[in-house]
């Protein structure tokens, strides 16, 4: 789908059913995605709006190409919108890994992308890993608001991190709503801990080859996690999980058994981006959650029919609003207010 005004033009892929009426063409050809620009774009700002499908990989490269078409169709600017950056966790060296984040943004950077507008990213340096304006935009606001408005005893409740990792974004959250902040250590290990890290795991077999036999580098102890605990009293009161991302909902699922045990009579969980991947809405209906509230980053209206649990909160207002101001040469400030370096 597309919108032609005054300068301005707005394309949509078609990562989401709602936007597979395009005003250009993108056809498969053995498996080989063709963009076709239907109109001219020559010194007009465009924006090309792409949401994550299932099919991640997919909805990169279309992304990719349709930026390329509109540069080799001289564009004056081409500004990315992403709601959800994939591959946004994959911004660590991971041992023998690669940092993919890194690698997504300087593809698209050479394809021609000239500005991208994004939400809540999974580590806010990954705006470092461009070298084109990054505008990283927040859904926290959105999150409080309904808070405020769809919880009626929000005052009896607790913000509630599932990790220390997570607690800078509780901690906001608790100050914000004036309200106390617990936080739950000791849980299994998961996938971004730094026992991964390449730089973290020293070889298995002592080897003395490349150093002095007289010198020998001492070993990093292994770490051990207590059993776990509730930093923070939950007892009689409301508990808020907030997160950035819900992906696979174990690690919640875990977390709101244990508040439960704590004595926490109702629970929510609230994150940006809800990916809720393969049998994430099964879990979180059997589970001890009462609500997971997501915003609309990443479509997930087969997810909200498999477990009514789950609530969507609108975006968009901000994201049209960014293009407004970015196309009129108005300051960024007003979308950031109130916004911290822990936001």
């Amino acid at each position: 789908m597309n919108h032609t005004k005054g300068g301005l033009v707005i394309f949509t892929a078609n990562s989401h059913p709602s936007s597979r009426e395009l005003g250009k063409r993108i056809a498969d050809v053995h498996q080989q995605t063709r963009v076709q620009i239907q109109e001219s774009v020559r010194g007009k700002d465009v924006f090309v709006i792409q949401t994550v499908s299932k099919d991640v990989n997919t909805t990169i490269m279309e992304m990719l190409i349709m930026v390329y078409a509109c540069r080799t169709s001289c564009a004056r600017s081409i500004t990315g919108v992403l709601p959800y950056f994939p591959y946004s966790k994959q911004c660590k060296m991971r041992k023998r890994g690669s940092i993919v984040s890194k690698l997504i943004a300087s593809m698209m950077c050479k394809a021609g992308l000239t500005h991208l507008i994004t939400m809540d990213l999974h580590q806010k340096e990954i705006q470092g890993f461009f070298n084109i304006p990054v505008d990283n935009l927040r859904a926290s606001p959105f999150l409080l608001q309904y808070i405020q408005e769809e919880i009626p005893d929000y005052r009896n409740a607790v913000i509630v991190a599932k990790s220390p990792a997570s607690a800078k974004r509780a901690q906001s959250f608790a100050e914000r709503l004036r309200l106390g902040i617990a936080v739950i250590h000791g849980e299994a290990q998961d996938a971004e801990s730094d026992q991964v890290d390449g730089r973290h795991s020293p070889p298995t077999v002592k080897t003395t080859g490349a150093i002095h036999p007289s010198m020998e580098i001492p070993l990093l102890i292994p770490k051990e996690k207590p059993p776990i605990t509730v930093v923070g009293d939950v007892g009689g009161r409301i508990a808020i999980i907030v997160d950035d991302i819900i992906d696979d909902v174990d690690s919640f699922v875990a977390a709101a058994e244990t508040l439960k045990e704590r004595g926490a009579y109702k629970i929510f969980v609230m994150a940006t981006h809800g990916i809720l991947s393969s049998e994430a809405p099964r879990f979180i209906e059997e589970s001890a959650i009462d609500e997971v509230v997501v915003t609309n980053t990443i479509p997930h209206e087969l997810q909200k029919l498999q477990c009514p649990k789950i609530k969507t909160v609108d975006i968009s207002m901000i994201l049209s609003e960014a293009i407004r101001r970015i196309h009129n040469g108005e300051s960024m400030s007003y979308l950031f207010r109130n916004i911290g370096v822990d936001d």
